[in-house]
């Protein structure tokens, strides 16, 4: 059972909303998306960050 099998049918995917809604709570959860939104954008802007300090870098050097 591999990790496509898991998605194949939309009533598991019902049962897992389910499952979440119960452990956490309706409250929670919009927390939690807020959380991990606010993530992927820091890891977003790292990535990018990085990218911008190598072209920066590279430019001096072409410029010799």
């Amino acid at each position: 059972m591999g990790l496509g099998d898991l998605f194949d049918n939309p009533l598991k995917l019902v049962l897992i909303f389910a499952i979440v809604l119960v452990l956490f709570g309706a409250n929670r959860i919009p927390e939690m998306g807020k959380g991990l939104g606010e993530g992927i954008r820091n890891f977003k802007k790292a990535l990018s960050g990085e990218l911008e300090e190598k072209k920066e870098e590279e430019k001096p050097k072409e410029a010799n």
